[in-house]
Protein backbone atom coordinates (compact mmCIF):
# COMPACT_ATOMS: atom_id res chain seq x y z
CA UNK A 1 0.00 0.00 0.00
CA UNK A 2 1.09 3.58 -0.47
CA UNK A 3 0.42 6.76 1.47
CA UNK A 4 0.08 10.24 0.08
CA UNK A 5 2.04 13.04 1.73
CA UNK A 6 -1.07 15.21 1.51
CA UNK A 7 -3.21 14.99 4.63
CA UNK A 8 -5.21 16.73 7.32
CA UNK A 9 -5.87 15.81 10.94
CA UNK A 10 -7.73 17.52 13.76
CA UNK A 11 -8.67 16.79 17.36
CA UNK A 12 -10.44 18.86 20.03
CA UNK A 13 -9.99 18.56 23.80
CA UNK A 14 -12.47 20.21 26.16
CA UNK A 15 -10.99 21.00 29.60
CA UNK A 16 -12.79 22.67 32.55
CA UNK A 17 -11.49 26.16 31.73
CA UNK A 18 -10.41 25.95 28.08
CA UNK A 19 -10.90 24.26 24.74
CA UNK A 20 -7.77 23.02 23.00
CA UNK A 21 -7.74 22.34 19.26
CA UNK A 22 -4.89 20.41 17.63
CA UNK A 23 -4.56 20.74 13.87
CA UNK A 24 -2.18 19.06 11.43
CA UNK A 25 -1.71 19.77 7.72
CA UNK A 26 0.67 17.91 5.43
CA UNK A 27 1.94 18.56 1.89
CA UNK A 28 4.61 16.90 -0.23
CA UNK A 29 8.30 17.53 0.47
CA UNK A 30 11.52 15.59 -0.15
CA UNK A 31 12.29 15.59 3.58
CA UNK A 32 10.55 16.39 6.86
CA UNK A 33 9.81 20.12 7.04
CA UNK A 34 7.96 20.77 10.30
CA UNK A 35 6.46 24.11 11.34
CA UNK A 36 4.99 24.19 14.87
CA UNK A 37 2.76 26.94 16.30
CA UNK A 38 1.58 26.84 19.90
CA UNK A 39 1.03 29.07 22.96
CA UNK A 40 4.18 29.91 24.91
CA UNK A 41 3.08 27.79 27.88
CA UNK A 42 3.58 24.64 25.78
CA UNK A 43 6.90 25.65 24.19
CA UNK A 44 8.93 23.49 26.56
CA UNK A 45 7.20 20.47 25.03
CA UNK A 46 8.03 21.42 21.43
CA UNK A 47 11.03 19.08 21.08
CA UNK A 48 8.98 16.12 22.30
CA UNK A 49 6.19 17.04 19.85
CA UNK A 50 8.65 17.31 16.96
CA UNK A 51 10.12 13.89 17.74
CA UNK A 52 6.66 12.32 17.93
CA UNK A 53 5.61 13.84 14.59
CA UNK A 54 8.90 12.87 12.91
CA UNK A 55 8.50 9.24 14.05
CA UNK A 56 4.87 9.00 12.95
CA UNK A 57 4.79 11.08 9.76
CA UNK A 58 8.31 10.39 8.37
CA UNK A 59 8.43 13.21 5.83
CA UNK A 60 6.44 15.97 4.20
CA UNK A 61 5.83 19.67 4.82
CA UNK A 62 3.96 19.53 8.13
CA UNK A 63 2.10 22.43 9.77
CA UNK A 64 1.29 21.67 13.41
CA UNK A 65 -0.86 24.04 15.51
CA UNK A 66 -2.28 24.12 19.03
CA UNK A 67 -5.09 26.64 19.58
CA UNK A 68 -6.35 27.45 23.07
CA UNK A 69 -9.74 29.07 23.69
CA UNK A 70 -10.63 30.10 27.26
CA UNK A 71 -14.10 28.89 28.27
CA UNK A 72 -14.01 30.11 31.90
CA UNK A 73 -12.63 33.04 33.83
CA UNK A 74 -8.91 33.55 33.21
CA UNK A 75 -7.17 33.84 36.58
CA UNK A 76 -3.68 34.22 35.14
CA UNK A 77 -4.04 38.04 35.07
CA UNK A 78 -4.15 39.88 38.42
CA UNK A 79 -4.55 43.50 39.45
CA UNK A 80 -1.32 45.21 40.57
CA UNK A 81 -2.97 46.94 43.54
CA UNK A 82 -0.10 49.22 44.75
CA UNK A 83 0.52 50.54 41.25
CA UNK A 84 -3.19 51.13 40.60
CA UNK A 85 -3.58 53.02 43.88
CA UNK A 86 -0.62 55.22 42.99
CA UNK A 87 -2.11 55.98 39.57
CA UNK A 88 -5.45 56.86 41.20
CA UNK A 89 -3.74 59.17 43.70
CA UNK A 90 -1.96 61.03 40.91
CA UNK A 91 -5.12 61.24 38.81
CA UNK A 92 -7.16 62.55 41.75
CA UNK A 93 -4.81 65.52 41.94
CA UNK A 94 -5.54 66.55 38.34
CA UNK A 95 -9.02 65.14 37.64
CA UNK A 96 -12.18 66.01 39.55
CA UNK A 97 -14.18 62.76 39.37
CA UNK A 98 -15.26 59.83 41.53
CA UNK A 99 -13.14 56.80 42.43
CA UNK A 100 -14.93 54.48 39.98
CA UNK A 101 -13.87 56.58 37.00
CA UNK A 102 -10.40 57.00 38.43
CA UNK A 103 -10.07 53.21 38.73
CA UNK A 104 -11.29 52.75 35.17
CA UNK A 105 -8.57 55.09 33.94
CA UNK A 106 -5.85 53.69 36.20
CA UNK A 107 -6.14 50.07 35.03
CA UNK A 108 -5.34 51.19 31.48
CA UNK A 109 -1.89 52.42 32.42
CA UNK A 110 1.29 50.30 32.12
CA UNK A 111 1.93 47.68 34.83
CA UNK A 112 -1.59 48.02 36.23
CA UNK A 113 -2.14 44.33 35.52
CA UNK A 114 0.23 41.46 36.25
CA UNK A 115 0.19 38.37 34.06
CA UNK A 116 1.19 35.33 36.05
CA UNK A 117 3.04 32.74 33.98
CA UNK A 118 1.16 29.47 33.99
CA UNK A 119 2.91 26.20 34.61
CA UNK A 120 2.00 23.12 32.62
CA UNK A 121 -0.16 20.71 34.53
CA UNK A 122 1.25 17.25 33.72
CA UNK A 123 -2.17 15.58 33.80
CA UNK A 124 -3.43 18.23 31.41
CA UNK A 125 -0.43 17.68 29.15
CA UNK A 126 -1.01 13.92 29.06
CA UNK A 127 -4.55 14.61 27.87
CA UNK A 128 -3.23 17.02 25.22
CA UNK A 129 -0.61 14.49 24.10
CA UNK A 130 -3.33 11.88 23.65
CA UNK A 131 -5.26 14.32 21.44
CA UNK A 132 -2.12 15.02 19.41
CA UNK A 133 -1.86 11.30 18.73
CA UNK A 134 -5.52 11.27 17.65
CA UNK A 135 -4.86 14.13 15.22
CA UNK A 136 -1.81 12.27 13.88
CA UNK A 137 -3.85 9.10 13.33
CA UNK A 138 -6.53 11.19 11.63
CA UNK A 139 -3.90 12.62 9.26
CA UNK A 140 -2.42 9.16 8.59
CA UNK A 141 -5.90 7.85 7.74
CA UNK A 142 -6.34 10.78 5.35
CA UNK A 143 -2.96 9.98 3.76
CA UNK A 144 -3.98 6.35 3.30
CA UNK A 145 -7.22 7.28 1.54
CA UNK A 146 -5.33 9.65 -0.75
CA UNK A 147 -2.78 6.89 -1.33
CA UNK A 148 -5.50 4.52 -2.53
CA UNK A 149 -6.49 7.04 -5.20
CA UNK A 150 -2.84 7.35 -6.28
CA UNK A 151 -2.44 3.57 -6.26
CA UNK A 152 -5.37 3.13 -8.63
CA UNK A 153 -3.94 5.74 -10.97
CA UNK A 154 -0.49 4.10 -10.91
CA UNK A 155 -1.93 0.67 -11.64
CA UNK A 156 -3.89 2.03 -14.59
CA UNK A 157 -0.82 3.74 -16.05
CA UNK A 158 1.48 0.75 -15.45
CA UNK A 159 -1.09 -1.41 -17.22
CA UNK A 160 -1.18 1.09 -20.09
CA UNK A 161 2.62 0.99 -20.45
CA UNK A 162 2.57 -2.83 -20.27
CA UNK A 163 -0.03 -2.99 -23.04
CA UNK A 164 1.95 -0.59 -25.22
CA UNK A 165 5.09 -2.66 -24.57
CA UNK A 166 3.25 -5.73 -25.85
CA UNK A 167 2.48 -3.78 -29.01
CA UNK A 168 6.18 -2.93 -29.30
CA UNK A 169 7.11 -6.61 -28.91
CA UNK A 170 4.56 -7.64 -31.53
CA UNK A 171 5.86 -4.95 -33.90
CA UNK A 172 9.56 -5.79 -33.48
CA UNK A 173 9.79 -8.51 -36.19
CA UNK A 174 8.25 -6.09 -38.69
CA UNK A 175 10.75 -3.43 -37.62
CA UNK A 176 13.73 -5.80 -38.07
CA UNK A 177 12.48 -6.89 -41.49
CA UNK A 178 12.05 -3.22 -42.41
CA UNK A 179 15.66 -2.50 -41.46
CA UNK A 180 16.80 -5.49 -43.52
CA UNK A 181 14.81 -4.34 -46.58
CA UNK A 182 16.08 -0.77 -46.36
CA UNK A 183 19.67 -1.94 -46.21
CA UNK A 184 19.25 -4.34 -49.12
CA UNK A 185 17.52 -1.69 -51.19
CA UNK A 186 20.31 0.76 -50.44
CA UNK A 187 22.92 -1.72 -51.59
CA UNK A 188 20.92 -2.64 -54.71
CA UNK A 189 20.68 1.02 -55.65
CA UNK A 190 24.47 1.16 -55.79
CA UNK A 191 24.20 -1.16 -58.82
CA UNK A 192 27.30 -2.99 -57.73
CA UNK A 193 27.99 -6.64 -57.11
CA UNK A 194 28.45 -7.62 -53.52
CA UNK A 195 29.24 -10.72 -51.53
CA UNK A 196 25.94 -12.11 -50.24
CA UNK A 197 27.60 -13.78 -47.26
CA UNK A 198 29.46 -10.63 -46.34
CA UNK A 199 26.25 -8.66 -46.68
CA UNK A 200 24.47 -11.01 -44.30
CA UNK A 201 27.31 -10.68 -41.76
CA UNK A 202 27.19 -6.92 -41.95
CA UNK A 203 23.41 -7.02 -41.72
CA UNK A 204 23.51 -9.14 -38.56
CA UNK A 205 26.02 -6.74 -36.99
CA UNK A 206 23.91 -3.75 -37.95
CA UNK A 207 20.66 -5.25 -36.67
CA UNK A 208 22.33 -6.29 -33.39
CA UNK A 209 23.18 -2.64 -32.78
CA UNK A 210 19.46 -1.88 -32.97
CA UNK A 211 18.33 -4.96 -31.05
CA UNK A 212 15.97 -4.04 -28.18
CA UNK A 213 15.48 -7.49 -26.66
CA UNK A 214 17.28 -6.63 -23.42
CA UNK A 215 15.47 -3.31 -23.07
CA UNK A 216 12.08 -5.02 -23.51
CA UNK A 217 12.91 -7.61 -20.85
CA UNK A 218 14.27 -5.04 -18.39
CA UNK A 219 11.31 -2.71 -18.88
CA UNK A 220 8.88 -5.56 -18.23
CA UNK A 221 10.81 -6.43 -15.05
CA UNK A 222 10.73 -2.80 -13.88
CA UNK A 223 6.97 -2.63 -14.46
CA UNK A 224 6.47 -5.78 -12.38
CA UNK A 225 8.79 -4.49 -9.64
CA UNK A 226 6.89 -1.19 -9.52
CA UNK A 227 3.61 -3.05 -9.03
CA UNK A 228 5.14 -5.29 -6.34
CA UNK A 229 6.47 -2.25 -4.49
CA UNK A 230 3.06 -0.56 -4.54
CA UNK A 231 1.52 -3.66 -2.96
CA UNK A 232 4.22 -4.04 -0.28
CA UNK A 233 3.49 -3.16 3.36
CA UNK A 234 5.68 -0.05 3.43
CA UNK A 235 5.01 3.09 1.44
CA UNK A 236 8.25 4.24 -0.20
CA UNK A 237 7.89 7.05 -2.71
CA UNK A 238 11.65 7.41 -3.13
CA UNK A 239 12.01 3.73 -4.10
CA UNK A 240 9.18 4.04 -6.61
CA UNK A 241 10.92 7.14 -7.97
CA UNK A 242 14.12 5.17 -8.56
CA UNK A 243 12.19 2.42 -10.36
CA UNK A 244 10.45 4.97 -12.56
CA UNK A 245 13.85 6.41 -13.53
CA UNK A 246 14.97 2.94 -14.65
CA UNK A 247 11.74 2.53 -16.60
CA UNK A 248 12.42 5.84 -18.33
CA UNK A 249 15.96 4.76 -19.21
CA UNK A 250 14.72 1.60 -20.95
CA UNK A 251 11.91 3.43 -22.78
CA UNK A 252 14.36 6.07 -24.04
CA UNK A 253 16.78 3.40 -25.25
CA UNK A 254 14.00 1.59 -27.12
CA UNK A 255 13.11 4.89 -28.77
CA UNK A 256 16.67 5.67 -29.81
CA UNK A 257 17.28 2.15 -31.15
CA UNK A 258 13.94 1.57 -32.84
CA UNK A 259 14.67 3.43 -36.10
CA UNK A 260 11.04 2.72 -37.00
CA UNK A 261 8.40 5.45 -36.97
CA UNK A 262 5.41 3.34 -35.80
CA UNK A 263 7.44 2.02 -32.86
CA UNK A 264 8.66 5.51 -31.97
CA UNK A 265 5.02 6.60 -31.78
CA UNK A 266 4.41 3.86 -29.20
CA UNK A 267 7.49 5.01 -27.28
CA UNK A 268 6.03 8.52 -27.11
CA UNK A 269 2.85 7.07 -25.60
CA UNK A 270 4.86 5.18 -22.97
CA UNK A 271 6.82 8.33 -22.13
CA UNK A 272 3.59 10.25 -21.69
CA UNK A 273 2.22 7.69 -19.23
CA UNK A 274 5.54 7.57 -17.36
CA UNK A 275 5.68 11.36 -16.97
CA UNK A 276 2.25 11.32 -15.36
CA UNK A 277 3.47 8.61 -12.98
CA UNK A 278 6.52 10.70 -12.05
CA UNK A 279 4.34 13.74 -11.34
CA UNK A 280 2.14 11.76 -8.98
CA UNK A 281 5.14 10.12 -7.28
CA UNK A 282 6.04 13.54 -5.85
CA UNK A 283 3.02 13.13 -3.56
CA UNK A 284 3.87 9.61 -2.34
CA UNK A 285 5.31 9.20 1.16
Amino acid sequence: MIYSMTGYGKSVLQLPTKKITIELKSLNSKNLDLNARMPSIYREKELAIRKLLADKLVRGKIDFSIYVEATAEDTSTQLNTPVVKQYMSQLRAIVNTDDAQLLEMAVRFPDALNTVREEIDEDEWKAIEAEILKAVEDLISYRLNEGKVLEEDFNNRITAISNILEDVIAMDPERVEGVRERLKKGVDELREKYDENRFEQELVYYIEKFDITEEKVRLKNHLNYFTESINSKDSNGKKLGFISQEMGREINTIGSKSNFAPMQQLVVQMKDELEKIKEQLLNVL
